[in-house]
């Protein structure tokens, strides 16, 4: 068979793995539970156990590299991960122990990065040398291409566009500051809007629907909007409208080609993208505007391990 690169996804939940050959085609994927106990001391090899088991099942001997995506702050250069609090990593150096278990090179960067580079590489980025892409599910993750370079920064906190300020004096954000991005556009923040409209107008149709439900979702919202409640509608324009200012601003800096949605919430189709588009016209530059398309992610959850088989790509200097 002909060489092959392994493509790792860890998330807090489980992490992916793929075999993929040198043009991004996939051969095989799987998944498997991701332990965070003990600080998550046993995901490496356990990953690694899983792959072993794989490769002596199939036969499969020409592996040339590793390609991982791990959440939190990393150091692309090193492959050390400064701090990924929901799997309890802090100052660990992954490259250099998952290197040591498998004689390979390993190659790290963050887990939107690498889906980034999944997307430009094999899905709706179309290969962009300025690409902004945003995931907007319980928070909102992002990454920032630039002149055909992931952005890190100096120590790896570049491209959280969950983080960009949108009003100071907005909701408190998990990160220790107010008004991010997140707290506003994230499936999170939409319930929380929804919840304040709610204790604001006890009597409206969404307190009904919520009173009567128990509970509501950003689907719900998003489908009570499509109906034509008005209080939903104006959610999901809020959203789009501190979303499109969002972009607008990062897009004034980085003069991209195209702006990437993806994750759970931009399944919520044409209300929200138009919303988010009209916005980011509004707000933008013309001539920033003028030259970027906003598109919907493609790869779905494929997008890491497709992106850390890029990476290993780009490393080694193969085309």
């Amino acid at each position: 068979m002909n060489d092959l690169i392994i493509g790792i996804d860890i998330g807090g939940t489980t992490s992916k793995i793929g075999l993929l050959d040198l043009q991004g085609a996939i051969v095989c994927k799987w998944e498997i539970p991701t332990s965070t106990a003990n600080n998550g001391d046993s995901i490496v090899q356990d990953i690694w156990q899983s792959i072993s088991d794989t490769l002596s099942t199939s036969q499969i001997k020409a592996v040339i590299g590793i390609g991982i995506g791990a959440p939190g702050f990393i150091d692309g250069a090193t492959g050390l991960v400064y701090e990924a609090v929901n799997i309890g990593w802090k100052d660990f150096q992954l490259a250099a122990y998952f290197s040591s278990i498998v004689n390979l090179p390993v190659f790290v960067e963050n887990d939107a990065n690498i889906a980034v580079l999944g997307e430009n590489w094999k899905g709706a980025g179309n290969q962009s040398e300025n690409l902004i892409a945003l995931t907007l599910g319980t928070g909102v993750g992002g990454g920032i291409i630039a002149n055909g370079t992931i952005l890190n920064g100096v120590n790896g906190t570049a491209g959280e566009i969950g983080h960009i300020t949108v009003n100071p004096e907005g909701y408190p954000c998990n990160c220790g500051k107010k008004g991010c991005l997140e707290t506003i556009a994230s499936a999170t923040g939409i319930v929380r809007q929804a919840m304040e409209r709610i204790k604001q107008e006890p009597t409206s149709h969404l307190a009904s629907f919520y009173q009567q439900s128990g509970v509501v979702t950003a689907k719900d919202i998003f489908d009570l909007a499509h109906n034509g409640d008005p209080d939903c509608k104006a959610i999901v324009e809020r959203t789009g409208d501190v979303l499109g200012f969002a972009i607008a601003n990062l897009a004034t800096v980085i003069n991209p080609s195209t702006l990437l949605i993806g994750g759970g919430v931009s399944k919520a189709g044409d209300q929200l993208l138009s919303s988010i588009n009209s916005a980011f016209t509004k707000y933008a530059l013309p001539r920033v505007s003028e030259v970027c398309k906003l598109k919907i992610a493609q790869l779905g959850n494929d997008a890491g391990i497709i992106g850390a088989a890029f990476l290993v790509k780009e490393k080694l200097g193969l085309s």
